[in-house]
C-alpha cells in the first residue's frame, strides 16, 4: 500500500534570499517524504508597510521601490494562469534574483516569465495595484498562522492528528541536501507540533550561500 502524501503550503516573497534557501530545501523533501508543496505569496513589503520609521534608510528604500514589484507579478500569474505556474514563476525569479545576481530588477522579471513561458505583458502587474486585495489575502492567510515578528517564509502542514502545524523558517544555510534535507523536516516538523513549542533560535553568522 502506498503511503499517503500531504500538502505543505509554503509562503515566500520572491525578495528573501532567506525564504529561496529554505525553498529549495522544501523541493528536496518533496523527493524524500510524502508532501507535496503548494507555492502561495506573502508580501515583506505589506509585512513592513507601518512599520518603514522603525527600519534601515537602505531596508525602507527597498521596501518601497522593489518589494512590491515582483509579488505583484506572481500573484498576478497566479490569478490570470492558475495555481500551478507559482512554484514554476518562483523558481525562475530566485534563480535570476539570487543565483544569478540579477537582483529584482525589471529586466530580471522580464526574464523569468519567458523562462516558464509566462506572457511577457505579466511585467506591467509590477507597477499596478490591479491585485493587491489577492495579495494581501494572501499574505495575511500565511501571517495569521504565525503571527506579525516573523516574516518569510512560513510553512504549514497538517500534523499526525490532523491539526495544523505551522511555522517560520526553518533558515538554513546552505541549503540541506538529500537525507540531510528529510532529517532536518523530520525534526522541524518533531519540534514545531510539541504542545507548548513557541522558539529555537541562534545568532546568524553565515551569509546566503546559493548553492
Amino acid at each position: 500500500m502506498s503511503e499517503s502524501r500531504t500538502t505543505a503550503e509554503f509562503f515566500f516573497d520572491p525578495l528573501c534570499p532567506w525564504a529561496w534557501m529554505t525553498s529549495r530545501w522544501m523541493l528536496e523533501v518533496e523527493k524524500l517524504r510524502p508532501v507535496d508543496v503548494r507555492w502561495k505569496v506573502m508580501s515583506l513589503a505589506v509585512l513592513n508597510e507601518h512599520r518603514l520609521d522603525e527600519v534601515s534608510p537602505e531596508y525602507r528604500e527597498m521596501m518601497e521601490t522593489q518589494a512590491w514589484g515582483p509579488v505583484r507579478v506572481v500573484t498576478a500569474a497566479q490569478q490570470l494562469h492558475g495555481d500551478e505556474v507559482v512554484g514554476k514563476l518562483y523558481t525562475a525569479l530566485g534563480t535570476r534574483f539570487h543565483n544569478n545576481g540579477e537582483g529584482p530588477t525589471r529586466e530580471a522579471i522580464a526574464g523569468a516569465l519567458a523562462d516558464v513561458g509566462l506572457p511577457a505583458e505579466l511585467v506591467e502587474y509590477a507597477d499596478k495595484d490591479t491585485y493587491d486585495a489577492e495579495l494581501r489575502a494572501s499574505h495575511k492567510e500565511g501571517i495569521d498562522k504565525v503571527g506579525q515578528d516573523v516574516g518569510t517564509p512560513v510553512i504549514s502542514v497538517p500534523g499526525p492528528d490532523g491539526a495544523e502545524i505551522a511555522f517560520f523558517g526553518p533558515v538554513v544555510t546552505p541549503t540541506p541536501r538529500g537525507e540531510a534535507a528529510a532529517r532536518l523536516w523530520d525534526g522541524t516538523l518533531l519540534v514545531a507540533s510539541t504542545p507548548g513549542f513557541y522558539e529555537i533560535k541562534r545568532t546568524r553568522t553565515a551569509a546566503p550561500s546559493f548553492e
